[in-house]
């Protein structure tokens, strides 16, 4: 027995062309930038939220709490993924995507408001991390459901209407460096500290009413029949191994991303610059793969998907030791925003591909509920938990300052092998689509 697969929409139902693509693009591509703002906000202003519900006399310890909380809250993400993804092909995208976008901004409003651990003690990062694994278990359903939302309405060009996933990411990066990068600049030290860094996540409560509009307005068009069976079942059954090489494709491409996501803190804890410095350069970095990655997913669009990602994964391999030997022999501002502006580089020509390709390893029955699984395992192994793993690796002696190229080079490895897997089985794995 099989999983009633929902029709990709046909030339006929897509009849309104591309007029409609556009505010389609827009319309998903909002929602889920503000979903990532609050992901990337928390990891940004890492030190503030650390001094506020963290407190330690010694800052790598205080540090490795908040950063253990942020990666504690991506165990529930698989769980949002494979709930959410399955009441997405059950009921369709539509429906899963507004329940993700509630419960993320009840999560981040409970972040804005919290109580510091001076004023309510143990209650203070407790709360905190209930509030993360509200947002982990939010945005686990966000990109299964969203990817198949979007592939599912221009399946001819997966690769550029799916890049829209990723490029709306470096939207919500740029939105939360501007933020850290603004209050720096015009805000006192004390002042920042003590409530100036509740600023951004209160804006982040706008996900609210601006997010639940938009996505209430959308017509969902491929709103699959009732399931047959479990969706759920049948990726665990059947699948698995689909599902493991998403996760591989996609572990290099989050490992920079939340390398970047951990700069501002990298750049203070080791060098003593400015936070000031940091924000800086992940702004940067955000304008380029919000502009740059489209582009990659076009391209794929001509070249194909693995092709593509091959050769970017070759040039961040080849890159990735240079740029920290240059970050730790000559640390400027100048050269952490040049190191930071490559990295985003490679990590938007890569990021262009990504969504389709994993896309296109799942049927459409069971997409969101196997995108929604893999995406999620993915980042909580190579993502969510990357800034407490090279927090951690700083502190031997002998990997030091170049803890976050080990841990790169290592997942670029990975990445790697994947995609020469996939490429060597894509006639298979072309099979179910």
């Amino acid at each position: 027995m099989t999983v009633s697969a929902p029709a990709e929409l046909s030339e006929a139902a897509r009849s309104g062309g591309e007029r409609s693509v556009s505010r389609l693009i827009v319309a998903t591509s909002i929602g889920n930038a503000l979903e990532w703002y609050d992901i990337t906000l928390y990891g940004y202003f890492a030190l503030y939220v650390s001094k506020a519900f963290f407190p330690n006399d010694d800052q790598t310890t205080s540090l490795l709490l908040t950063f253990g909380t942020f990666g504690l809250s991506y165990l529930v993400r698989p769980i949002g993924g494979v709930v959410l993804g399955a009441y997405a092909d059950r009921y369709g995208r539509k429906a899963s995507l507004l329940i993700s976008i509630v419960l993320m901004t009840f999560g981040t409003l409970m972040v804005a408001v919290m109580p510091t651990f001076a004023t309510i003690g143990i209650l203070a990062p407790i709360a905190v991390l209930l509030a993360r694994l509200v947002q982990g278990f939010s945005a686990g359903g966000e990109f299964g459901s969203s990817t198949a939302f979007l592939v599912e309405h221009w399946p001819d060009r997966r690769g550029f209407i799916a890049s829209w996933q990723f490029a709306s990411q470096g939207l919500s990066n740029l939105l939360s460096s501007s933020f850290g990068f603004a209050l720096n600049l015009w805000m006192a030290p004390a002042d920042l500290s003590s409530w100036g860094w509740r600023i951004p996540f209160l804006f982040g409560v706008l996900i609210g009413p601006i997010g639940i509009y938009i996505r209430n307005h959308l017509e969902d068009a491929t709103a699959p029949p009732a399931a047959q069976t479990s969706p759920v079942r049948e990726v665990f059954l059947h699948q698995k191994s689909r599902v493991l090489l998403g996760i591989g494709a996609l572990a290099i491409s989050t490992a920079v991303n939340y390398l970047i996501i951990y700069m501002p803190t990298y750049v203070v804890t080791k060098f003593n610059l400015p936070l000031v410095t940091g924000f800086g350069a992940t702004l940067v970095g955000a304008i380029v793969v919000t502009l740059l990655t489209p582009f990659a997913g076009m391209i794929s669009d001509r070249i194909g998907r693995t092709k593509h990602m091959i050769a970017a994964n070759i040039l961040l391999l080849l890159s990735i030791f240079p740029v920290f030997l240059l970050i730790t022999k000559y640390p400027t501002p100048a050269v952490i925003v040049f190191a930071v502006f490559w990295l985003s580089t490679l990590k938007a020509l890569y990021y262009g591909p990504l969504a389709a390709l994993m896309s296109e390893l799942l049927p459409a029955a069971t997409r969101a509920t196997g995108l929604g699984l893999g995406y999620n395992i993915g980042v909580t192994l190579f993502g969510g938990m990357g800034p407490v793993t090279m927090t951690w690796l700083g502190g031997f002696a002998l990997i030091g300052d170049l803890a976050p190229g080990y841990y790169l080079t290592a997942v670029g490895i990975l990445s790697l092998g994947t995609l020469l897997t996939i490429h060597a089985t894509s006639a298979a794995l072309r099979e179910v689509r």
